[in-house]
């Protein structure tokens, strides 16, 4: 493989892995004070376990490309999101069936996180793309 991948990959999973493990810690704790009685239809780890999955697998197909030379990163990028929305909609798919009574909570339990991944996701895919 390209040292530059290696570096690159390396650099990333380190810093994604802290930033994961951070907001779990932190995601655990609030809802553990503060969503005691709340029954949630996706545990955390599961919803942790989802989107570190994804964004590792988008990251690292879009700095594999760019290691290799190719030039259509963002390319990459946007279909790598576009998938990533689609499996986000799968992955909520047997909640939103059984028709949930309170839905605020399983939303912002899936949806924080995703919004905070995704700004570390475009952050590194933008520093990869700030090289050229």
């Amino acid at each position: 493989m390209n040292d530059l991948f290696k570096k690159r990959e390396i650099s990333f999973l380190i810093q994604f892995i802290a930033l994961s493990g951070l907001l779990f810690a932190t995601h655990s704790y609030l809802n553990y004070h503060f969503a005691k009685g709340v029954d949630l239809f996706f545990p955390l780890w599961h919803i942790y376990l989802f989107h570190v999955v994804t964004v590792i697998i988008i990251y690292t197909l879009i700095n594999y490309r760019d290691a290799i030379g190719k030039t259509e990163v963002f390319n990459t990028f946007i279909f790598g999101m576009l998938l990533k929305m689609i499996l986000t909609m799968v992955f909520l798919l047997p909640w939103i069936l059984s028709k949930p009574e309170q839905k605020g909570n399983d939303l912002a339990n899936f949806f924080i996180p995703y919004f905070l991944f995704l700004t570390f996701e475009v952050y590194s895919v933008v520093k990869i793309l700030q090289k050229k």
